[in-house]
């Protein structure tokens, strides 16, 4: 067996491998990055980020605060946001998102896919009073950690859940409460039972999105100001926003 060093690991890596764990290291992250953050998560020694940063900040797909930290930057934000998937059902989706925060009183709305074991923000729409605005479009979470994620997961495939649950036994009465939300048709994040935080964090309520062949393809939620009651009444509107925009991905993909 070959050895290497940190950077290397048993097989060397090649350029376009540590480039992409330069990205990768910004996977979740809300705030910007230092090079020796960069550095350490990516397992590279100073010297090589630094290079990689540098080539990366002059194309464009970091940029630097007025700290010096980098962050992602809006060239690789514009190639990312022409994925056939997320570009088809943000477009589709946008405007019934608009109305349901116009119907729900301007509280903040979430529009979701599910990434492997994790849930990916593609659109959120807020206002500054409606409270705090978690991730950025883009951010991602642990799916049982959001109400959207709960639904994606009550949805997913035999394989997929059984797998999540396998990786998540501590989250004590995750499996009963997807079939939960599986059987209401939405979910209500303050009905978290797990341990540590969960959904009950922003008591969002959320509906599945399904495409045209019937599959479950994102999720719509709003997340209502903080504090209040009564989150569960939101649940009529988001199922019908839900129901709403997989008819419409339903008259594009079909092309109607």
């Amino acid at each position: 067996m070959r050895s290497g060093s940190a950077e290397n690991g048993p097989v060397r890596r090649s350029v376009t491998r540590r480039v992409l764990s330069v990205l990768d290291a910004f996977a979740g992250e809300r705030r910007g990055l230092t090079l020796s953050d960069i550095s350490r998560r990516t397992g590279m020694p100073l010297a090589t980020t630094h290079r990689l940063v540098g080539e990366l900040h002059s194309w464009g797909a970091l940029e630097r605060d007025r700290d010096g930290r980098y962050e992602i930057g809006l060239h690789l934000w514009a190639v990312a946001g022409l994925a056939p998937r997320r570009l088809e059902l943000r477009e589709v989706a946008l405007p019934f998102l608009r109305d349901l925060h116009h119907r729900t009183g301007r509280r903040q709305v979430r529009l979701a896919v599910l990434d492997g074991m994790e849930v990916v923000l593609v659109e959120r729409i807020h206002d500054r009073d409606t409270g705090p605005a978690f991730e950025p479009a883009g951010g991602r979470s642990p799916a049982h950690a959001t109400g959207d994620g709960l639904v994606l997961l009550a949805y997913a495939g035999a394989a997929v859940r059984e797998h999540y649950l396998a990786r998540h036994a501590p989250a004590a009465g995750l499996r009963p409460l997807l079939s939960e939300v599986h059987r209401a048709g939405f979910a209500t994040g303050d009905r978290w039972p797990g341990p540590g935080p969960g959904p009950g964090h922003s008591g969002s309520v959320a509906a599945p999105v399904r495409d045209a062949s019937g599959e479950v393809v994102a999720a719509v939620s709003v997340v209502p100001r903080l504090p209040e009651t009564g989150r569960s009444g939101f649940a009529p509107a988001v199922v019908a926003t839900g129901r709403t925009i997989s008819r419409a991905l339903f008259r594009r993909q079909e092309g109607a």
